[in-house]
């Protein structure tokens, strides 16, 4: 259970909707930068000309990251993008690969527990893969990608634009001596003792809402501002630190920006207070160290009841000033 009372105020509010997508072994289950927010649209046009009306499916996936080249297609490259939309095609036995939309473009590297994503097919198409999906899907799609679960949802559910929030976890071994070496795909080994309780002190004054200009690699025309709900640290087991951060979106490398900054402040390199210093200025400050990504995991996107899916996307596509902005 997340420990901010905002989180789990909104974890209640999804739960009692009821908004939960079927499909893992007939059980419902629990419910970025991605592609043009008109591909929907386009395929539901795609659909009523096939004659038959358009349906909407959710993805619930997994997958290492390690041999993948992060989550958008990339010619020549291997991407879950790639992989999982090639396997899509063969298992719904359409024409073509389908375009997917999904919850957060994650890096190369970058590991994922609860990937959303979503589609949109013919309702006849739908009603003869319904049953097989799932099976099929298992089977042509490789060791290090799994979905978990695909069913259809509201046609205004958008994997991006509806979710409330996402969370991802940092797993850190700060006793390198002592390592799991079972898991060095997935934590990143710090030659220096930790100081969680310094590290949750510095994160204190990033939460809330905030331009993350300091620990984001700007894009053009793209707002850097973004709530962080939360941002702490604990430790799970002797000589494991893992970071829990939770915001509505995330601007690309800002939790690996962050938790760089943090690492410099638990291992006494930094002061508690530098991190809000850094946050203040504004600028990329060359002395925040962009960690690995194999540390890395998506863990759960939250999405709100089926009837504030809509309005959550259009509050979601507002363009956000800066703090003080008018």
């Amino acid at each position: 259970m997340l420990a901010h009372p905002k989180v789990s105020v909104i974890m209640d509010r999804a739960i009692a909707g009821g908004q939960e997508v079927a499909g893992r072994a007939g059980v419902a289950g629990p419910a970025g930068r991605d592609a043009p927010a008109g591909a929907g649209a386009l395929a539901a046009v795609s659909g009523a000309v096939a004659g038959s009306p358009a349906v909407r499916l959710r993805l619930d996936l997994a997958y290492d990251g390690a041999a993948f080249h992060g989550w958008a297609r990339q010619p020549g490259l291997r991407t879950v993008q790639q992989t999982v939309q090639d396997a899509l095609g063969r298992a719904l036995a359409l024409p073509a690969a389908p375009e997917l939309t999904v919850a957060g473009r994650t890096d190369a590297g970058v590991h994922a527990r609860g990937q959303v994503a979503h589609l949109d097919v013919s309702a006849g198409c739908w009603a003869r893969a319904a049953d097989t999906a799932a099976r099929r899907l298992a089977r042509l799609l490789p060791a290090d990608v799994r979905v978990h679960a695909i069913g259809s949802v509201p046609t205004d559910f958008d994997a991006r634009f509806s979710a409330l929030w996402r969370r991802y976890t940092y797993r850190v071994c700060d006793d390198p001596a002592s390592a799991d070496p079972l898991r060095r795909h997935d934590t990143l080994w710090h030659p220096r003792l930790l100081d969680v309780g310094r590290m949750n002190e510095a994160a204190a004054a990033c939460q809330g809402e905030h331009d993350f200009a300091a620990f984001c690699r700007p894009r053009v025309g793209a707002s850097t501002v973004r709530e962080l709900i939360q941002l702490t640290w604990a430790r799970p087991a002797p000589g494991v630190a893992v970071a829990t951060v939770v915001a509505d979106a995330f601007c690309h490398n800002m939790v690996r920006a962050l938790t760089g900054a943090l690492l410099a402040v638990g291992d006494g390199s930094r002061p508690a207070g530098w991190l809000a210093g850094v946050l203040a200025a504004g600028i990329r400050d060359p002395a925040v160290r962009v960690v690995p990504p194999h540390g890395l995991c998506l863990e759960e996107v939250r999405y709100p009841p089926a009837g504030e899916l809509a309005a959550r996307a259009n509050a979601t596509r507002r363009v956000r000033p800066g703090p003080g902005s008018s």
